[in-house]
């Protein structure tokens, strides 16, 4: 996707609660790239350059393993809750 794409599948997927900014964006974008998790690709498409951002094998890994930290987090919180909310 290009980044107008992005930020439109962002708040479609969250059904308008995350919206991200140009501003937040593009560095990010960035740095990903400096990490090698994404890489770019640029056309010409209806007279303007766009660039694709597309994730790497290595990037998709990692967002694999991200998903996992995140899935082990909300679980150990679901755990804290239920302990604590039986107490009440």
């Amino acid at each position: 996707m290009y980044g107008y794409e992005i930020t439109k599948a962002v708040k479609e997927a969250s059904k308008g609660k995350m919206q991200l900014s140009e501003a937040a964006l593009y560095p990010t974008l960035h740095r990903l790239e400096a990490e090698g998790l994404i890489e770019t690709e640029s056309k010409l498409v209806s007279g303007r350059m766009r660039k694709y951002y597309k994730l790497t094998n290595k990037g998709n890994q990692e967002s694999i393993d991200q998903l996992s930290i995140l899935k082990e987090a909300i679980a150990s919180l679901q755990n804290v809750l239920k302990y604590k909310l039986s107490y009440e």
